[in-house]
């Protein structure tokens, strides 16, 4: 019986975890993105600089598969209102995949678990 339990347990854990992807990567892949594109130039981490701080973003959105394609939308076509006047620049050669793993990075620096 206790084999089985066993065997039942590690089959569910599989099953749970398959096709899930792994957020934390996900979110370092962010981080190296943000880090090799010009996001730097206007945001900061925690300090506000030409637009908010990328925690001000985190902590304004929750953390919804809804919200990262919300924001990867943003960041690929650019906006303006949001957070003032000053407008965000389109990045339109970033791949919504890669736009989407900004988001993630963003959305989890207010330490928030995706939902």
């Amino acid at each position: 019986m206790r084999t089985q339990l066993i065997i039942f347990i590690v089959c569910l854990m599989a099953y749970t975890s398959c096709g899930k992807p792994d957020n934390a990567r996900l979110v370092e892949e962010g981080r190296v993105l943000v880090e090799s594109n010009d996001c730097k130039t206007c945001h900061h981490p925690t300090n506000k600089n030409i637009g908010p701080a990328h925690k001000t973003v985190a902590e304004k959105y929750e953390y919804t598969d809804a919200n990262v394609k919300m924001l990867a939308e943003k960041i690929i076509k650019g906006g303006s209102g949001t957070w003032g006047e000053m407008a965000m620049n389109p990045h339109p050669d970033l791949k919504q995949e890669d736009a989407e793993k900004i988001a993630r990075y963003v959305l989890s620096l207010d330490g928030e678990q995706p939902k």
